[in-house]
């Protein structure tokens, strides 16, 4: 029993000398932040990063909220309708088609996104409403906050790919954005991604439709 004892005490040991903190600052092409840029690793040590089987796309002010959520392939995600108006929810993106039929409150059953990829939500009764679900297989995955930043707390020490995705990047496409070699020391790196600068996608009521648009580049977004 002492044996199993420091056994196990040494792994938990182990396990905390073999990671660090990583903290990404993500900027536009003029050094401004970039506020909901997906930032994604692959590779690494076998051990996955935190997933939750479960996620929240809120509706609040004819918005959604977050603009771009990030899961991973297999989580559960509620829409919730807050406002004190009817939504209806839509989505022809490949990665997942669904509709939640004009409604109030939250619908019974959340939706499961099981395949990877982008998915554009759009509102029937509001065309100016548009979000982005981020699904991807990633074990190790963020959003950027107003200020550009993503951060994970222990991340194995190891070797990862490093990907970027942001609605206004070109196509939508996902941007490979080098490696990155972990150590056991906190880490701090800056990456700078293009992105289109005509027109904010998530706050202004447009004279038409932004969905289609959206739609077209994330269409041919190939799964990760």
């Amino acid at each position: 029993m002492l044996r199993l004892g420091a056994l196990l005490s040494g792994l938990v040991f182990s396990t905390w000398v073999g990671a660090a903190s990583f903290e990404a600052r993500i900027v536009q092409a003029d050094g401004a932040p970039l506020a909901d840029a997906v930032l994604s690793l692959s590779g690494g040590p076998a051990a996955a990063g935190s997933r939750k089987a479960t996620a929240i796309m809120d509706q609040r002010a004819q918005k959604y909220l977050p603009h771009v959520l990030a899961v991973a392939t297999g989580t559960s995600v509620s829409f919730p309708n807050n406002d004190n108006i009817r939504h209806q929810v839509y989505s022809f993106s490949p990665a997942k088609r669904f509709e939640l039929r004009l409604y109030e409150g939250t619908p019974s059953q959340p939706e499961l996104f099981d395949k990877p990829g982008v998915v554009v939500l759009g509102c029937n009764i509001h065309d100016w409403m548009l979000g982005y679900i981020y699904v991807t297989e990633d074990p190790w995955f963020a959003v950027s906050d107003e200020q550009g930043r993503v951060r994970f707390d222990q991340l194995p020490a190891g070797h990862y790919q490093v990907s970027l995705w942001h609605p206004r990047s070109a196509d939508a496409h996902v941007q490979q954005t080098g490696k990155l070699d972990m150590t056991t020391t906190d880490m701090t790196q800056r990456y700078t991604l293009t992105v289109e600068t005509t027109a904010d996608d998530a706050v202004q009521e447009p004279a038409t439709s932004p969905f289609s648009e959206a739609f077209k580049k994330a269409a041919g977004e190939a799964a990760q």
